[in-house]
């Protein structure tokens, strides 16, 4: 380890310099693994090959391969798309500082960790810990089920990135037994199947799922689906037909299936209506079961754990799909009937909202089924392990367009990261807009300062979840711990059992 303006630090595969950002130390584009191109291609990840000399690690790692660059200013080149970064106050052995290791979302088909919404440096500088971001796998190279590849390659590459934390992130001024990963959206589903996973065991010591979206898929939905997408190119799903193809240009598979989804409705269920077709696959092997039935069992018991919602998750869709104030009674009842509990999930809605409008009920349904009720039952399913988890509800709405989109589904990621305002763009700025409101501010400072104390210490501030109370935090301008607020919809899926998706007609 050297300091100064460009610090030093070796790695297991070799030293990296970095250099000296506002009082921290960041390293960022360090490879975790080697490019999974050639004939590593649709394989699980491999060590990094080892250098020789000093690597400069100044600038972020491509991309990986997906439908729409998620930063247009990103380049586009190269394979290393296996890379870390990290943040640290620093770089000193001796520190033993807490480490979080963060997933982005995007729908297990988009993301990059050089999306100015999750530079570390406020995360790092506020709360004294190491902030890790990384890479991995998405969409078609990432999730989708491939003759002849191993399942999750995404998640097999987190893993990856873990084992590197293990192994390197002490020389960074890291502890790693102080491990915590945290993700939202597809992060947060990723965090869950690592809770499962016999791969990811000792790997973290706690956990952070924002937003989990419930939706796990069989090997046999997960193979139709991978049919239909290498159908959309004349292709197999195999690792032979569809090595052929530019990794660049096997995300217009995906692309080309999104419009005509609905039409696997009565093959696929509700699937066929979400934003993605791609999902972690309980294969038996990779994840051997779904995240619910793993946790009830025990499987993360010695896990501490965080997770929570939003309150208006499916409202961000509404706005993405041009749906604010054209849903009608009929596409209300549809919506009810495919993603709702029970055997007539119309009628319990309705009843249980008789005040609702069809777009409030169009929007919660989908609110509860994809993120609302995963994420609470996660908690329930740790506590029945044996284990400890911490519920929260973001209540505070997004500032812009007169507070419309409500405490919407991603607004939790700017306040998380402290990135808002006009240079951040993507969430930050979309969410939040061009200059915080104020409040803002001190929102984010106790999101900052729950996490990177529950990294610390496992204690985020408030109590953990039971099913007796059900306290939860309530994260607002005037944030409160009360029971869980959106009672009624927990009681109507009570008794719906989360677990593996199938495929509704061979």
């Amino acid at each position: 380890m050297s300091t100064g303006e460009f610090p030093e630090v070796r790695t297991g595969a070799g030293t990296v310099r970095g250099r000296r950002e506002s009082g921290l130390a960041v390293f960022r584009g360090i490879p975790f693994a080697q490019p999974p191109v050639g004939e590593l291609r649709f394989a699980a990840p491999r060590p990094a090959g080892r250098w020789d000399g000093v690597r400069e690690a100044f600038a972020f790692g491509p991309p990986p391969p997906q439908e729409v660059a998620v930063n247009p200013g990103a380049p586009l080149i190269g394979d290393d798309w296996l890379t870390v970064n990290v943040w640290t106050p620093d770089a000193d052995p001796a520190a033993r500082r807490p480490v979080m290791v963060w997933l982005y979302g995007g729908a297990y088909k988009l993301g990059s960790a050089d999306d100015p919404n999750y530079d570390g440096s406020r995360l790092s500088r506020d709360g004294d810990v190491v902030v890790v971001t990384l890479n991995y796998r998405v969409g078609m190279e990432g999730f989708a089920r491939i003759e002849g590849a191993p399942a999750n390659r995404g998640l097999l590459d987190q893993v990856a990135a873990l084992e590197w934390v293990r192994e390197n992130v002490d020389g960074f001024g890291g502890d790693p037994d102080q491990v915590t990963v945290f993700g939202e959206s597809a992060g947060a589903g990723s965090v869950a199947a690592l809770l499962a996973m016999p791969r990811a065991r000792g790997l973290f010591r706690r956990a952070i799922a924002q937003s989990v979206p419930g939706t796990y898929f069989s090997d046999e939905l997960a193979g139709d689906i991978a049919e239909a997408l290498a159908g959309e190119l004349g292709l197999r799903p195999t690792v032979a037909d569809l090595s052929a193809v530019d990794p660049r240009k096997l995300p217009e598979a995906g692309a080309a299936l999104a419009p005509r989804m609905r039409e696997y409705v009565p093959r696929w269920g509700a699937v066929a209506l979400t934003p993605t077709p791609f999902s972690p696959v309980v294969d038996g092997d990779v994840l051997p079961t779904a995240p619910w039935e793993a946790l009830t069992g025990g499987a993360a018991r010695d896990v501490d754990l965080i997770v929570g919602h939003t309150r208006d998750e499916y409202r961000l869709f509404l706005m993405f799909g041009g749906l604010f104030g054209r849903v009608d009674e009929e596409t209300a009842a549809t919506v009810l009937r495919l993603f709702g509990p029970g055997t007539d999930p119309e009628k319990a809605y309705r009843a249980a909202f008789p005040a609702a409008s069809a777009e409030y009920l169009f929007e919660l349904v989908q609110s509860d089924w994809l993120f609302r009720m995963p994420s609470l039952y996660l908690a329930h399913a740790q506590a029945a392990g044996g284990g400890r988890a911490h519920v929260y509800e973001l209540t505070w709405p997004a500032p812009v367009n007169g507070g419309a989109l409500g405490a919407c589904h991603g607004l939790d990621v700017p306040l998380t990261f402290g990135n808002y305002g006009d240079s951040v763009g993507g969430l930050g700025g979309m969410l939040i807009g061009p200059t915080p409101p104020p409040g803002t501010e001190a929102l984010s400072a106790r999101f900052r300062t729950a996490w990177t104390s529950f990294a610390a210490t496992g204690d985020p501030g408030w109590p953990a979840y039971d099913d007796e109370r059900r306290l939860v935090q309530l994260l607002d301008a005037e944030p409160a711990v009360a029971a869980y607020p959106e009672e009624a919809s927990r009681r109507l899926w009570e008794r719906h059992t989360f677990g593996v998706l199938p495929l509704t007609t061979p």
